[in-house]
């Protein structure tokens, strides 16, 4: 097979590509306003060909008939790719690109109420570390696994809501303001990639120790590398979901605690009278 066919898509996706094609021209209209590092520049464009390589080529092809490629495939949807993208920054450059009708209609959206809603719910400090575990976790219970790699609409749904599961969960990691503005404070921003590395570490393990075959359906749709066995094709998978996701998690907890350490050092992090002042303050604009 040459490199032309591992590109084309597996399922064609007009509405991905137009995702991609705006992402990319929105980003590269805002790196002409703003000043952008060669650093976050190739974290951007890394982790948007890892997502595009996952979700749009022959890859999504043996996602479906092999458990561990499958694994690997949302390693990158839901941590990998968007812990680079974020890393990346990107949210005042994309707003750069967008042309500046749309820039003063997203802003009147961000202060009118609906707009304010949507945003505690995109970055609700419970909200979105509960979504993150949850929906891969959920995922991968046999019944759910199932009925989610035969039907076309569920399947969609689930790669789909991992991916913006992990965007909502390293925007609120990768934060480098000290809080408030920050949902989270620094030291959450810490600890919050190990209370969510630990369930998904437990499950891969289980994954990874049981004897029989969790998941038929990829016997039922014939898997694509016929020498290797269910319960072979199941171990890797759940040693990725084990090892290389906490692997990652690990890079995120890294990021954070370079956060921290840069806002102590420039003496930023709040203390008391701060956060009460910010609470004053929210309540004020709340009434």
């Amino acid at each position: 097979m040459n490199l032309i066919d591992w590109l084309t898509p597996w399922e064609f996706s007009p509405t991905l590509l137009l995702m991609f094609f705006m992402g990319i021209c929105l980003f590269v209209r805002g790196t002409r306003v703003h000043r952008v590092s060669k650093t976050r520049q190739a974290f951007f464009w890394i982790g948007l060909v890892f997502l595009y390589l996952s979700l749009h080529t022959r890859i999504d092809y043996y996602a479906e008939r092999m458990f561990f490629i499958h694994r690997l495939q949302h390693l990158v949807l839901h941590h990998l790719g968007p812990l680079l993208i974020m890393g990346a920054y990107p949210g005042q450059v994309l707003r750069a690109g967008l042309p500046m009708s749309w820039r003063l209609r997203l802003r009147d959206f961000r202060a009118s109420a609906a707009g304010r809603g949507l945003e505690a719910v995109l970055t609700n400090k419970y909200l979105v570390p509960f979504l993150f575990v949850v929906l891969v976790i959920g995922f991968l219970i046999p019944t759910v696994q199932f009925y989610s790699m035969l039907d076309w609409r569920l399947y969609r749904f689930m790669n789909w809501s991992v991916v913006i599961s992990g965007f909502m969960y390293w925007n609120l990691i990768l934060d480098r303001r000290p809080s408030p503005p920050a949902v989270l404070s620094p030291g959450g921003r810490i600890i919050s990639p190990v209370v969510t590395m630990v369930p998904q570490m437990v499950v891969g393990a289980v994954i990874t120790f049981t004897e029989h075959d969790l998941y038929p359906i990829f016997d039922l749709c014939g898997r694509a590398i016929p020498g290797m066995t269910a319960v072979t094709d199941q171990a890797i998978g759940g040693l990725t979901m084990w090892v290389l996701a906490g692997f990652v998690e690990v890079f995120g907890l890294l990021f954070a605690l370079a956060t921290l350490m840069r806002l102590s050092a420039r003496n930023r992090l709040p203390n008391k009278q701060d956060i009460k002042r910010a609470k004053q303050a929210a309540i004020i604009s709340a009434t």
